[in-house]
């Protein structure tokens, strides 16, 4: 290389060393200048993608949350988002200032499809109606009604029937579990009851949990972080937009059915309920009941039922295999007070604190929605000293909130005494937001509340569970790798009582 060729390079080398310099300088002083939360200084065009490891987020924002403290910012990419972590701050935020903290924040990975229709990424009057008659039909066909607690003891019959036919051999447990929590919801969605061989209940399911996984790879956590940029590039997280089309045509093909067969006089179930007020405000230009709300709704219930009840009791299950002690504790609460001969009731809960603390300390270990969906401020708020602007994005981690130290005393143990008191009695504990909190949390809790107590004290009373395998406290640990939190795969025998 000639004496020019090697000066020329220095020049240019220096040229590109001087504008990238220029760009991190402007870039960190326009970052300083705002009045956000402290967080790692960002670096043009990718922001703070190097601080989170890819498949590992939750725990990158929680070795963050160490680091920076209670409120903090990144940038994903050039978009800021701050992220509030322990109870206290969480609290504040999503409780005390819950209209200032109660908009849905941007979820790319779903956005796209849902495109603000529906209660659960809408903000706004959509949201705020789809919401309320959700909130009252869900009350009307499931809470406070018996009908719906004998719907609940007909399935957990069906499931120990299912499960009997194992003949205590071992058995992968999920695809009874989650076909039998998912047919109640269902049952009030949908009106009526599902085989579990009915391949249009198995389709609509499939769909659900094809979403959320695709959702919790690398790739969906990707396009979180860099949705624009992930528009062009191929991988799983293409997929979303037309699994979730699918799994709407088969909603779809439910409301045609409902259509057919209405009777305004006698709804049966969320559908109708929801057909009956489209045509109460037929004529009213700006109703918000329309079609694509009550199918992206129901899309929405959905995805939300698919997990949280089905994937509770697998942990739960999981966990009794590494604490057979305490499996022999809740079968002597559930002998007690129920006996061997009735199904439980929802009012035995009040009598056995002890199965009461085991699901409540299940939520919360297993922190099966660990990062929570993203919300997003509704105007500019004081928080903290800092400013956050409207519209800004704020993740509220629920993974943050369940191992806070100043509220759990082994954050990541599984320990009963966060729920038990000194006399064994129940000790309600508001660190436990398994459902979240404020005006965006869950609708549906109530009700999975009841079945996850049916389900699981149906399945001891009947059957002692047992493992050749030894499972490890690492191995029952939440992975924490991306929205959902599933337990590892693995099987179990069960034995008759």
């Amino acid at each position: 290389m000639s004496p020019m060729d090697i000066t020329g390079l220095g020049t240019l080398l220096l040229v590109l060393i001087s504008i990238i310099s220029f760009m991190y300088l402007t870039w960190n002083q326009m970052y300083r200048k705002r009045n956000l939360p402290p967080g790692p200084t960002p670096l043009p065009l990718i922001g703070n993608l190097l601080h989170i490891k890819l498949g590992e987020m939750a725990g990158s924002l929680i070795k963050l949350w160490d680091k920076y403290g209670p409120v903090y910012t990144l940038y994903l990419g050039s978009r800021p988002v701050v992220f509030i972590c322990g109870y206290q701050a969480v609290k504040e935020a999503i409780v005390d200032q819950a209209e200032e903290f109660g908009g849905r924040g941007r979820l790319p990975t779903i956005d796209k499809f849902t495109q603000g229709y529906g209660i659960g990424f809408a903000n706004g009057e959509c949201w705020k109606q789809m919401r309320h008659f959700s909130l009252k039909t869900l009350k009307d066909f499931g809470l406070g009604k018996k009908t719906t607690e004998l719907k609940i003891q007909e399935e957990a019959e069906n499931l120990v029937n299912e499960i009997k036919k194992t003949i205590g051999l071992p058995t992968d447990p999920s695809k009874l579990i989650m076909d039998a929590v998912s047919n109640i919801f269902c049952c009030i969605i949908f009106g009526n009851q599902f085989d579990y061989k009915d391949e249009k209940f198995s389709e609509i399911f499939r769909f659900a949990e094809e979403v959320f996984s695709l959702m919790s790879t690398t790739w969906g956590q990707m396009e979180e972080i860099f949705p624009e940029l992930m528009k062009y590039i191929p991988g799983p997280h293409k997929k979303i937009i037309a699994v979730s089309e699918e799994m709407v045509a088969c909603i779809q093909k439910r409301v045609e059915i409902n259509q057919a067969t209405l009777d305004p006089t006698c709804p049966r179930d969320y559908i109708d309920c929801f057909l009956i007020k489209m045509e109460e405000e037929k004529h009213n230009p700006n109703t918000e009941f329309t079609m694509r709300n009550l199918l992206i709704s129901i899309h929405s219930l959905l995805l939300g039922a698919t997990d949280t009840v089905g994937t509770t009791l697998r942990h739960a299950l999981l966990i009794l295999l590494v604490y057979p002690e305490i499996q022999a504790k809740l079968h002597k609460e559930i002998d007690q007070v129920i006996g061997r001969n009735r199904f439980p009731l929802v009012s035995d809960r009040s009598q056995m604190p002890y199965t009461e603390a085991v699901i409540n300390e299940v939520q919360r270990f297993a922190d099966i929605f660990p990062l929570n969906a993203a919300r997003a401020v509704t105007k500019d708020t004081q928080f903290r000293g800092y400013t956050i602007p409207k519209g800004t994005d704020v993740n509220a981690l629920l993974c943050t909130v369940h191992r806070d130290p100043t509220q759990f005393s082994t954050p990541y143990k599984f320990n009963l005494n966060h729920f038990l008191d000194e006399n064994g009695g129940f000790k309600k504990n508001d660190a436990m937001m398994a459902f979240s909190a404020g005006k965006r949390r869950c609708p549906g809790e109530g009700l999975a509340l009841i079945e996850l107590f049916l389900f699981f004290t149906y399945i001891l009373q009947n059957f002692t569970l047992r493992s050749d395998k030894k499972f490890t406290d690492d191995e029952i640990a939440p992975t924490l790798t991306g929205f959902v939190n599933h337990p590892k795969p693995f099987q179990l025998s069960f034995i008759a009582r």
